[in-house]
């Protein structure tokens, strides 16, 4: 894959709102991710990719044309000589593609039928990449397979996995401000707590923070209570109690880019036990940063958080009985590679962002910490500020 060099990028030190719709990356952004595309294509022996997105999966088309879209279908179609063509089925996308400047070609009638299609793909070559193939419906499909005549469709989900492990620094800096968007959702949150606000109530006082701060979307998950608590689950019509955790995963998205901090906080006086246990994860989670670097495997960073627990008599729930991974990555879409899990043979490389949370349920109630890094050749740099000291309030 192609190691060109980055572009360089200027942003302001705060994130500042705006629409989600009039915003798109700088072009010099989109040449770097072509040239480290057309290397990926000669790596896959691949003659032109399809990419195919809908509105709650769109990341690749977002990455590939800078536009948000959220109407209907798209397919983006990239060559190896660099032509790049796309084709919406509703002329809002296609409005938001051309605005966003990259791409000039772009046809708004996907919806009329193959004959625009077989137009989106003429002169491809032999074998067509498809990301997200799999997800395809059928009729679209086959409509695809028709335009491509005998070309063989190869599926290319993974690529693009691959592609946007490494992130730009104009990719790092919106990462960075969707954490400093999220840090302030959950001192918002944690400001507003009371016994008697309902679950529902919880999740709307960090909404509208984030919103008002320009995040474009929010992927939260949350979960009041304790030992009964095995998981996080949607907001509840119940009303919060004295003495009970208050977790969250807070998952805002700005400039295209998810960021993810994960956080517990207590309605109440924890007792002992509960802030023994909430130390053990809080070490868990240092272990693993500290294990962060350029080359490491993701199983590594597992291995290193799950030895903390082990030592800490939690060994128990270190099995996915009690958990699915120990972090993952978060950029343009909220859950990519890296998986952070013990056996993940996958090698971190400089460039890349993912959480990491060591969150399990335990005998305390599930308990989650977390935070977001950008991995460096010689380390991490941690994206979050906020200090890591169970947050509580004496009601």
């Amino acid at each position: 894959m192609s190691t060109a060099s980055a572009p360089t990028v200027e942003r302001l030190a705060a994130p500042t709102a705006r629409r989600a719709d009039s915003f798109a990356p700088p072009y010099r952004e989109f040449e770097w991710r072509l040239s480290r595309l057309r290397s990926a294509l000669d790596d896959d022996e691949l003659d032109a990719v399809l990419v195919y997105g809908w509105p709650w999966r769109s990341e690749n088309v977002r990455y590939l044309t800078g536009a948000r879209t959220t109407g209907g279908a798209s397919l983006v179609l990239v060559t190896r000589d660099d032509e790049v063509r796309a084709l919406a089925s509703d002329v809002r996308d296609a409005v938001a593609i051309r605005r966003a400047g990259w791409i000039h070609e772009v046809d708004d009638g996907l919806r009329a039928g193959s004959n625009r299609v077989q137009q989106l793909l003429r002169g491809t070559g032999p074998r067509i990449g498809v990301s997200q193939i799999e997800f395809m419906p059928t009729a679209l499909l086959g409509a695809v397979r028709e335009a491509a005549g005998g070309a063989e469709l190869v599926p290319a989900s993974s690529l693009f996995d691959r592609l946007r492990l490494v992130k730009s620094p104009w990719e790092h800096s919106c990462v960075r401000d969707a954490v400093r968007i999220a840090v302030d959702g959950w001192s918002s949150l944690m400001a507003e707590l009371r016994p008697g606000l309902k679950e529902y109530e919880a999740v709307a006082i960090v909404e509208r923070e984030l919103k008002r701060a320009g995040a474009e979307d929010n992927f939260m998950l949350i979960a009041f209570g304790n030992s009964e608590v095995r998981g996080m689950h949607p907001p509840e019509n119940r009303p919060l109690a004295s003495n009970e955790f208050v977790r969250t995963e807070l998952t805002p998205q700005f400039d295209g880019y998810y960021a993810q901090i994960c956080r517990t906080g207590f309605l109440g006086d924890p007792t002992d036990e509960q802030f023994q246990a909430y130390d053990a994860f809080i070490a868990a989670l240092e272990a693993g940063i500290a294990t962060v670097r350029a080359g490491v495997t993701a199983g590594e960073v597992a291995v290193a958080e799950n030895n903390v627990l082990r030592a800490r008599g939690l060994g128990e729930y270190t099995k996915s009985k009690y958990m699915r991974v120990r972090g993952h990555g978060v950029g343009i879409h909220v859950d990519e590679i890296p998986a952070i899990r013990e056996g993940e043979g996958l090698e971190i490389p400089s460039g890349a962002t993912f959480v990491v949370h060591p969150n399990t349920y335990n005998p305390v109630g599930y308990i989650v910490v977390g935070d977001e890094v950008i991995v460096t050749d010689s380390g991490s740099e941690r994206l979050s500020t906020a200090e890591f000291v169970l947050p509580s309030k004496v009601v």
